[in-house]
């Protein structure tokens, strides 16, 4: 649990603070200028994930997906499209990944079996196990499925919050300092508006798949959570 909160902490600190330090406070003419500002922001998010990838051997989605989000945005920059093209950017990421879900929701590659569903929350073994032997297990498919809808919709709904967000705060022309700086704003603010409600939707459909599992299975919550999660 320790290590996991380091990371969380890290993860926030990487792909949200630092960015959003450099495109609001140092993008400026007199320090670095909006051209190396973009650049520096898209170091840390960058760095971290090749970290990860080539120390940890795991691809760190939340960088992956700062890095790509900056990126977009330093392009938007660079080439100097209108400031509407934010808006598009920030609800097109979100709304691919929606998509991306939907599509797994019939294949053996389930989103949701990487984010909740998974041995390092549950105790699959165990689980499986039961419906296997009470003949179950097509109940347990209708269940991921639906969990699987669920998480589509959280990333719908982010999309559409990304994209009101950024008409409400990018109105700068691209290149310029004003325009860096509405970015990091923009980055800054889309934790709490954008970060929060999805974080809800994910307690929910871990409510869903905890109570379906339970009624499913006859084993209690206890049970139902991996070794490392059990109350002693």
């Amino acid at each position: 649990m320790e290590q996991k909160k380091n990371n969380q902490l890290t993860n926030l600190l990487v792909n949200i603070i630092i960015p959003v330090i450099i495109l609001t406070k140092f993008s400026k003419e007199e320090y670095l200028g909006p051209l190396y500002g973009l650049l520096a922001a898209l170091a840390p998010p960058f760095l971290y994930g090749l970290y990860d990838l080539i120390k940890e051997k795991r691809k760190n989605f939340f960088s992956i997906l700062g890095f790509v989000g900056v990126l977009l945005s330093g392009m938007i920059g660079l080439l100097k499209f209108p400031p509407q093209w934010v808006a598009v950017k920030e609800a097109s990421i979100p709304l691919l990944i929606g998509i991306i879900v939907i599509i797994s929701t019939r294949t053996p590659w389930q989103l949701v079996k990487k984010f909740i569903y998974n041995r390092e929350l549950l105790d699959i073994d165990q689980i499986e196990a039961r419906l296997e032997a009470n003949g179950l297990r097509q109940r347990l498919e209708v269940v991921l499925q639906r969990a699987n809808l669920f998480l589509a919709g959280s990333f719908f709904i982010s999309a559409v919050l990304n994209f009101v967000l950024a008409k409400i705060i990018v109105h700068s022309m691209p290149g310029t300092s004003a325009f860096n700086e509405e970015i990091g704003r923009m980055t800054m603010l889309s934790f709490p508006v954008i970060a929060l409600p999805s974080t809800l939707i994910m307690m929910v459909i871990l409510w869903y798949l905890m109570r379906s599992l339970r009624s499913i299975t006859q084993m209690n919550l206890n049970e139902l959570f991996s070794e490392k999660f059990r109350d002693k």
